[in-house]
Order: C-alpha cells, then structure tokens, then sequence
C-alpha cells in the first residue's frame, strides 16, 4: 500500500487534518525552506467574546470542513468559475496554530502577531482562521508593520462595527473592539477602514460620532438592499485603497444571515448569503490582491447538521486562494 501521506488521494477524514490537505510546517524556519505563497495559521482564541463562546474551536472546524478527497499536493483541486487549479498554482502551507493560553488574551494576541509576523517574513500570506474577533487586532498590526503604519487598507464584512472603546467595565481588547484599536495605533488609517454589512442595535450615537471623526466609513444592510451589493463593493474597494496600495480583508462570519451562519457569537438576522460574501472575496482579490486575511467567528457547537458555518468560512479562504492563484497564471 501507498503511504498515507503521498500523492496517493484518500478520503477527508483520514491523516492529519490541514487545510485541503496541504503539507504542515512546525515551525519558521520549515515555513521558510518550503518556500510558501500562502501561511494558513489557526487562532484558537475566544476569550474576548461577550456572548457565546466556542470560537477557540474554530480553526479545527474550518480545517475539517470540506469533503474533498486529499492527495499530497492536493492539485487535483479546481475551481469552475475561475477555471485554475489553486494548489497548483500557488504553494499553500498549513503553519499550524500559534500558541495561546487559554487564560489570557493579552499572551494570545502576543502569540498571534508573532505567528503572522513569521509567516510575513518568509515571504509568505497570512490567512488566519479565528479565533473570536480580537485576533484581528494583532494579525492585522503583524501585516501593517510589515508594510508600513498607514500602507494598508482594510475591508471590514460584520455585522458589527466592533469600534467600542471597552466593553463591560474596562475590558478594552474584547471582540467588540479591536477596530478601534487598529485605528488608535495608526495601524490601519480610519479612512482606508471600510466595513460592509453592519446592522442591528449598535453601534451607537457616541461610537459613530468618534468612528465619523476618523474619517471611517461604512455601508450598511440597508445601503446593500437599496444600491445593490456590486456596487456597494465597488465603492468599499476604491475607499479602502484611497491612499494605501496594500489590502487587508477581514470576515466576521455573522456578517452573513443566521440561516447560512448560524455558528457564531453574535447572529444577527437580515445579513447577506454566503453566496454573495464568496463572490465579493473572490471580486476583491482578483481586482486588487490581498496582503493578509482572517476569518473569524466561527463557534463550531452552534452549527446545524451539516457544518454550515464552517462549511462557508472554509469557502472564503477557498476563495481568496483560488483568485490569487488566478491572478498568478495571469501573471498579475
């Protein structure tokens, strides 16, 4: 018999589960000698969560969630709308999960930004799979000091705004406020901050007055029915690069309607489909590219039969990897 792990297919609940099967790095130095494009890191965290818990469990939720048959190098794998093969075109490594302490959220977020920062110094993408929102804040200041306070852009899809300054008390790195904290730092420039999906009770008077005076802007569930998703995101797309040349995107998966994401802390009704969030990720990064990404928010106990939320939030990275792969067979 062939060795599991060769080029041989096999089933997707057999072997180590990485993401679509690619190969494992232990460590930066392994990342660096398999020369990757793409770093798939896991944030196991959900200590910042201020509802339901469990989005430490979604890294592994996400990994699992395809049915697909793996073979070594997985370049079996095609994607019919862009009409590539994404692992063969691109050399994606699953670099594992940095370390976080399941009692504190100022050491993950420490251990999440240096993770990246590994992936970023060799050479390749970080897509990080949350994790509750607040690892956001530390992937995306990892991406930014790589390129530069003030070079790169970021397009926001939630629900919620998550620029509260602390939340319940004095907590100021929950989930609900890491964007204020990306801003704060000069990170990420309030008017290259873009978000796409809000709705729901907050945020409130005091929160938007201070999200207005940064220059941020936002299209709201309302503005999506009214103009239209595509155009919506044409608009997101050209403010997020208003200046920066770089792009961050970042998914909180209640963005999308509960009945396609019921699995997450924060549902909240009247979002958009999941058909629509995976074609605006594969829109953004064929047009403009993408220096990092995370996906977050997902809360495996709560999903339906089926795996629906992570099923979808396995799709965005799909997504995303399958339009730089096609940006690089056209030699973008």
């Amino acid at each position: 018999m062939p060795e599991l792990h060769g080029d041989e297919l096999h089933p997707s609940y057999i072997g180590i589960p990485t993401y679509l099967g690619t190969p494992f790095a232990v460590n930066s130095k392994e990342l660096k000698s398999m020369n990757a494009d793409i770093a798939i890191i896991g944030a196991p965290v959900d200590m910042g969560v201020g509802n339901r818990p469990g989005a430490r469990f979604g890294p592994r939720a996400i990994r699992q969630a395809d049915y697909w048959p793996k073979p070594g190098k997985a370049a079996n794998l095609y994607h019919l709308n862009l009409e590539v093969a994404p692992l063969a075109e691109l050399n994606v490594v699953d670099f594992g999960d940095a370390n976080c302490p399941p009692m504190s959220l100022e050491k993950s977020h420490e251990a999440v930004e240096a993770k990246v920062t590994q992936a970023l110094d060799a050479g390749a993408i970080p897509i990080v799979l949350g994790g509750d929102l607040s690892i956001t804040w530390p992937s995306a200041t990892a991406v930014a000091k790589k390129y530069g306070y003030g070079k790169v852009g970021m397009v926001h899809f939630d629900a919620h705004a998550d620029t509260r300054d602390s939340s319940y008390g004095d907590v100021l790195i929950g989930h609900g406020s890491p964007m204020r904290r990306l801003i704060e730092s000069g990170a990420i420039p309030g008017k290259n901050f873009i978000q796409i999906g809000l709705r729901g009770p907050w945020p409130g008077p005091a929160d938007l007055k201070w999200m207005k005076e940064q220059g941020m802007r936002w299209h709201l569930m309302a503005e999506i029915e009214e103009k239209g998703f595509d155009s919506v995101l044409e608009m997101a797309i050209k403010e997020a690069l208003d200046g920066p040349d770089k792009l961050y995107i970042s998914v909180d998966v209640d963005v999308m309607d509960p009945a396609y994401a019921p699995a997450t802390g924060t549902p909240e009704p009247g979002g958009i489909s999941s058909l629509e969030l995976l074609r605006a990720i594969r829109k953004i990064v064929l047009s403009k590219g993408m220096v990092g990404m995370d996906v977050v928010e997902v809360s495996p106990v709560y999903d339906q039969p089926g795996d629906i939320t992570a099923q979808a939030a396995h799709r965005c990275v799909y997504e995303a990897i399958s339009a730089l792969a096609k940006n690089k067979s056209l030699g973008k």
